[in-house]
């Protein structure tokens, strides 16, 4: 599948962002609760790699310098090709900044990144409902409006495997 260098949340955060999960689970849409593996976590990803080498990574974000926690505030609704629904955050302006460098250290290891990662294509957000269909778009427009505006603290980070859930906390963030 894939590996991704991810942003997590407080637990503050994350608990309103799975609590809206339900809600839309409950409602019959599709979200990360029961995407594949079932073993997601809120995130915002700086980079998404279709090939890479887990150690080299790992040990070239590592050795990013600690750019610590910030804000991100969620108030608006995004959708994606083939029903991918996601919050779009206003971004502290150094947060661009931070995932090229992500983008350039993971890249320099070889590592493959997917198209809509690279510098200058990067959409960040914190994807909700994973293949929503076009009749479903009321319900989830409606329930996460409901909830919105989210200020969100990122508070830490680590790399994410997307096929099985496997996570590896960084010390850092990058």
């Amino acid at each position: 599948m894939a590996l991704a260098v991810c942003l997590l949340f407080d637990s503050r955060t994350e608990r309103a962002l799975t609590s809206l999960w339900d809600r839309l689970e409950e409602q019959g849409v599709a979200t990360l609760r029961s995407h594949t593996h079932g073993s997601h976590h809120p995130h915002l990803s700086y980079v998404v790699l279709l090939r890479w080498d887990l150690a080299a990574v790992r040990d070239t974000v590592v050795a990013l310098p600690d750019r610590g926690g910030c804000e991100v505030t969620f108030d608006a609704l995004g959708a994606f090709r083939r029903g991918r629904i996601c919050l779009v955050p206003a971004v502290p302006a150094d947060l661009v900044a931070r995932q090229q460098g992500v983008v350039e250290a993971v890249r320099a290891t070889g590592a493959l990144v997917h198209t809509h990662y690279e510098i200058g294509a990067w959409l960040p957000h914190c994807s909700v409902a994973t293949r929503a269909r076009s009749e479903q778009l009321p319900v989830v427009a409606t329930t996460v409006f409901g909830m919105l505006p989210l200020t969100a603290r990122i508070t830490r980070a680590a790399l994410i495997d997307s096929g099985t859930g496997e996570l590896w906390p960084l010390p850092n963030v990058p």
